[in-house]
């Protein structure tokens, strides 16, 4: 398993912040702000049931900034950036909560979440099970597992976790040897397919074309990273991808809601609801 450099400091950093973490609030105080955080909404199947409607099932991102790019938006808040994603179509939120290198906090999928009434993933580098019970306890509906950052053991143990206390799994590959792993480790039904390079951080849409004969057809296929314009999306749509997750281009919009809208659902127009949008 290669692990990339800047992935390598940012999943060291993780183990030290997860050991902080236990050692503030103990994992039996952490399970029972789990089970008070009620019932999931339901990630997966809402992603599913867009998808096969053949409509864009859209995760949109809540991200403040990233090791490659720095800050992306200045005007940050959440729970108005949730309620625009909400008003323009949005399926789903994805809420980064690393702190040291997205700036990212527990908070922010707090008020995400509590501004709408979308499921939400916490996005974020999972090593350890407590992150899992933590995520459920923050409210989350599902978690990331990126396959680059895991040992096939790992993956399954964190998975199988994620399952007891009720959230959903995304399972994150960069390339065939990764899917591979993903579909022999996990039966999650979400492949998300990152298109950027992690070792070059380039950015290259033909990686989910390439890999999509090799995922079976009861998986639901997530392209992530590069969708930019309509092409980007008709591109995926000629190819039977609906769902996507998108962060950069809607949080580099001055309304990320109705960025949304016009790249997923141009033939709404440009008057949709405000809801916060910025």
């Amino acid at each position: 398993m290669s692990v990339p450099t800047v992935l390598e400091k940012i999943l060291a950093r993780k183990a030290e912040e997860v050991a902080a973490r236990r050692a503030s609030v103990s994992l039996s105080d952490l399970e029972k702000l789990a089970t008070a955080a009620g019932v999931s909404r339901g990630f997966a199947g809402a992603l599913i049931a867009q998808a096969k409607r053949k409509q864009p099932a859209v995760i949109a991102e809540i991200k403040k900034a990233s090791p490659s790019k720095g800050v992306i938006r200045e005007n940050f808040h959440p729970s108005e950036i949730a309620k625009s994603y909400e008003a323009g179509g949005a399926t789903c939120l994805s809420v980064l909560t690393d702190i040291d290198f997205f700036q990212g906090a527990d908070d922010y999928l707090k008020q995400a979440r509590a501004a709408t009434s979308l499921p939400v993933i916490r996005k974020d580098f999972m090593i350890d099970p407590y992150q899992i019970i933590e995520a459920r306890a923050l409210g989350a509906d599902c978690i990331l597992l990126i396959v680059s950052a895991l040992d096939d053991v790992k993956m399954a143990e964190l998975a199988s976790v994620a399952k007891d206390v009720g959230l959903d799994v995304l399972v994150e590959v960069h390339d065939g040897d990764e899917l591979e792993r993903a579909l022999k480790t996990l039966d999650t039904p979400l492949v998300g397919v990152n298109n950027r390079n992690l070792h070059t951080f380039e950015v290259n849409l033909e990686t989910t074309l390439d890999l999509l004969p090799r995922i079976p057809r009861d998986r639901l296929v997530i392209t992530e990273s590069g969708i930019l314009n309509r092409a980007d999306v008709e591109l995926m749509e000629i190819n039977d991808v609906y769902s996507f997750l998108v962060g950069e281009a809607f949080m580099r919009a001055e309304k990320p809601g109705v960025e949304l809208q016009r790249l997923f659902f141009p033939e709404k127009g440009a008057a949709i609801k405000s809801g916060g949008l910025d």
